[in-house]
């Protein structure tokens, strides 16, 4: 398998596809490179390079119990930019991807850079503060951790075939498929890093990053997101990045990029080509 090894030693997997002009696909908590199959594919066939890793502690890579925090998620990301030497890069985040993804441009610069994409994402910040009265109650976070700690075979199913995808709201047609692909990808990874992965997804505030990031961005959220509220996080990202445009749909999920594959990768095809 394809590997680097960082800094503080941990071995990091990657996915490296085609040629052409690179787009480097950060992947949700708490799941793997894998959950961008439909767009790596897609993107693939229409002439870019598609690049995706697993984040340390998920996934096929290391299953180390210290580092998992933004900081370290966005030194682990600019390693694999780095060692591909990868220029002229578009960075797509998803969830807690797209908080690395912002972490990233803004602690290591924007140079090898050329456009950044924000998929239900958690900037500006999750959970609920003095400066953020309408984020999610810290309990929330908390019982997450719990679960994680505790039972996190059945949560990760309960979940997936939950809100993750909106199989919860009346009308949708769970696809099996999709909840075990969920469930299997959230298994391969470490507990620890799920449990503190948790905090660093929830917890950090990435207002600063969000104004430091200057190339082109485009934010799309879905307005039926029950596990990222669109109106706290996508639109305020959208208002805090220099260069922005957002775009949401109605009765979207957060797991829009695998349920709706085909609106998203149109709309973020034609921001790529713009």
């Amino acid at each position: 398998m394809p590997t680097i090894t960082t800094a503080d030693g941990v071995e990091i997997f990657y996915k490296d596809w085609g040629s052409g002009q690179p787009i480097v696909f950060s992947h949700g908590w708490p799941l793997s490179s894998d959950d961008w199959d439909a767009q790596m594919m897609f993107f693939l066939q229409h002439g870019y390079r598609v690049v995706a890793h697993d984040r340390r502690g998920h996934g096929r890579s290391a299953q180390v119990a210290d580092g998992h925090d933004m900081d370290h998620y966005a030194d682990d990301l600019a390693a694999v930019v780095e060692h591909l030497d990868l220029t002229d890069a578009i960075h797509v985040g998803h969830s807690t991807g797209g908080g690395e993804v912002v972490h990233y441009l803004a602690r290591h610069g924007q140079d090898r850079a050329a456009k950044a994409v924000l998929i239900s994402s958690v900037p500006p910040i999750m959970v609920q503060t003095d400066a953020n009265p309408d984020g999610i109650p810290k309990e929330a976070f908390d019982d997450i951790q719990v679960q994680v700690a505790t039972r996190r075979s059945d949560f990760f199913r309960t979940f997936a075939e939950g809100p993750f995808y909106g199989y919860n709201r009346d009308g949708a047609e769970p696809s099996e498929g999709v909840i075990a692909n969920w469930w299997r990808q959230g298994m391969m990874g470490g507990a620890k890093a799920h449990h503190d992965g948790v905090v660093a997804f929830s917890q950090t505030d990435f207002t600063d990053d969000l104004k430091k990031v200057t190339i082109p961005s485009l934010v799309l959220h879905g307005e039926d997101d029950q596990v990222v509220p669109y109106q706290n996080t996508g639109v305020r990202s959208a208002e805090l990045l220099p260069n922005s445009t957002l775009k949401t749909y109605p009765g979207f999920p957060h797991g829009m990029p695998t349920t709706e594959a085909a609106t998203i990768n149109a709309d973020l095809l034609e921001f790529f080509r713009a």
